[in-house]
């Protein structure tokens, strides 16, 4: 995204378009701040037109627009327009000129300045309103998504609380999720900073109960039960890669049932990640992993079917190799007597 803005943006006009929460604002900031531009935001859900052509003045007996101090400098800045497609029509029109030629009535923007717009789609449950096709039309569009590599490597610089680091290491599909059609919490990277500067300010002391209240109040519900999970089998002792190698059993106390779920929904991931869509590229560690996955799953199988049938099935996070499947299939009758003995 920097490398874009760096080669569009200085010609032209750019819309960013993206989900509520995965980093626009930071990146435009990031942006200005990385070609020394002073970024000035204006907010378009809160502008009225006033707020950009100002307000008449008489001057020589003319009326003159005077646009406000934020806007009319005389060095080159980055003029950011957040959730422009949340302001009113009669806003977006204000934006013509400013959008197309940089111009505001008399004022023109300094050469070298920036303009940047941003909003949110019509999907993502957000105060959004349909561009008018002469203000889309000015500028260049892009569209984010989510990166979890990219957010690790900026989390592992910016402080962010080890416990979600590692989470988001183990479950890097939970680190955003699709706004929801009612109101309630949902996962972004702007939702997990929240949790992490929460748990911060809680310190080491913070109780089970604590981070419940935290990430329920923070994430979508499912992920905050799995984050939940996973700080107490941090707390247990229990780890999916000792697990793995055959250091610890699955955990069956009734009262570790939400660890369990966690650890399973693991393993399935990290089938899901590292096994190959076909056999024949199987190398040694994979086929370490497939044959220590089977046995795994029967173990578990042993404890709740209903978990095990979990790894197995389609998800949201994708499919286990259908090879794999089958294999599980036929050496399950073998695997069951084997454990049973």
């Amino acid at each position: 995204m920097p490398e874009f803005l760096l080669h569009v943006a200085v010609s032209r006009p750019v819309f960013v378009w993206g989900p509520p929460g995965i980093g626009k604002s930071s990146l435009v900031q990031a942006f200005a701040a990385e070609v020394g531009l002073p970024c000035v935001s204006l907010l378009g859900s809160q502008l009225a037109p006033e707020d950009l052509i100002g307000v008449p003045q008489i001057e020589n007996g003319c009326s003159v627009f005077r646009p406000p101090r934020q806007i009319a400098r005389t060095e080159p800045y980055c003029l950011f327009l957040d959730e422009l497609n949340a302001c009113s029509h009669e806003v977006m029109k204000a934006f013509y000129s400013l959008v197309h030629e940089r111009r505001i009535a008399e004022y023109v923007m300094p050469a070298g300045s920036v303009v940047i717009g941003a909003g949110n789609r019509s999907q993502d449950s957000a105060i959004v309103k349909p561009m008018p096709s002469a203000l889309l039309n000015r500028m260049v569009h892009v569209h984010l998504r989510v990166s979890h590599r990219e957010w690790l490597e900026w989390a592992g610089l910016n402080q962010i609380h080890p416990w979600v680091l590692e989470y988001i290491q183990t479950r890097p599909d939970h680190l955003w999720s699709q706004p929801p059609k009612h109101e309630e919490p949902f996962s972004t990277p702007r939702s997990w900073h929240m949790l992490s500067d929460a748990l911060r300010e809680y310190g080491e002391d913070v109780s089970e109960d604590q981070v419940e209240v935290l990430a329920f109040g923070c994430l979508t519900p499912h992920h905050a039960g799995q984050f939940k999970a996973f700080v107490k089998q941090n707390n247990s002792g229990y780890r999916l890669t000792a697990i793995l190698r055959g250091e610890m059993r699955w955990p069956d106390k009734p009262e570790d049932r939400d660890v369990l779920y966690f650890l399973a929904q693991s393993l399935r991931g990290r089938l899901v990640k590292e096994l190959p869509p076909e056999k024949g590229r199987l190398t040694a560690t994979t086929q370490d992993l497939a044959i220590r996955g089977k046995g795994l799953i029967t173990d578990l199988a042993g404890i709740s079917m209903e978990l095990a049938q979990m790894v197995v099935s389609e998800g949201d996070g994708g499919a286990l190799p259908g090879w794999f499947v089958v294999e599980l299939i036929r050496d399950l009758p073998r695997l069951a007597a084997k454990r049973d003995g």
